[in-house]
């Protein structure tokens, strides 16, 4: 993988887009599009690391390593037994597999999730002779996979858990509002964190 020149894709609520645009181009991110309830840009690996930390609005950072097209499971299979994987992990390393599916072809994500399993565990063991070990809990490599009819994208989580999850609360009220969400909607209301947010308004009679 050029460390210098990844390729992302980092995932937000549908609104957010422009506000999560604006925070990228702040920290750095380079050719910034923006998309549906996601943000695509360029950077080098630090700036990967950077998002991470930093990005108030983003749920997911992905970085897309495979696009095709598929019509039927066996091209589905065929693709992603044909990928050289060992450029993206080692055989040593366990991963795992989230799915989105959105296709008339493909219509259940744990399916499609087994297949993509199947395929990456074959290309190793033809390869090496020894097979990775799938592991959901925790993960050395993650990958996401998102089919949108007939197109298919592969691409690494460097996330893990979702974004809002950083420091998790240790406290929570009745109806927490996720953290996302929250940054999101002060950015849109244009708070500086300058003045209050809520002013009690009292009769003067009270």
């Amino acid at each position: 993988m050029d460390t210098e020149n990844i390729k992302i894709q980092i995932k937000t609520f549908f609104g957010l887009e422009q506000i999560l645009a604006e925070e990228i181009k702040k920290l750095g991110g380079r050719n910034v599009e923006m998309k549906n309830r996601a943000v695509n840009c360029e950077g080098d690996l630090g700036f990967l690391y950077k998002i991470n930390y930093s990005a108030r609005t983003a749920l997911k950072i992905l970085v897309p390593i495979h696009e095709f097209k598929a019509f039927n499971q066996h091209q589905f299979y065929d693709r992603l037994f044909k990928f050289e994987w060992e450029n993206f992990m080692d055989v040593d390393q366990s991963f795992s597999i989230d799915a989105t599916v959105n296709s008339e072809t493909f219509k259940h994500s744990q399916f499609v999730t087994l297949k993509m399993k199947d395929a990456i565990v074959d290309y190793f063991q033809e390869k090496f002779r020894r097979r990775p070990n799938v592991e959901t809990r925790n993960p050395d490599i993650k990958f996401h996979l998102h089919i949108d009819r007939e197109l298919v994208m592969i691409s690494m989580d460097s996330s893990g858990d979702p974004l809002f999850k950083r420091g998790y609360r240790r406290e929570q009220g009745e109806a927490p509002i996720n953290e996302v969400l929250a940054s999101g909607m002060l950015q849109l209301a244009g708070w500086d964190g300058k003045n209050s947010l809520i002013r009690c308004v009292v009769p003067e009679h009270y």
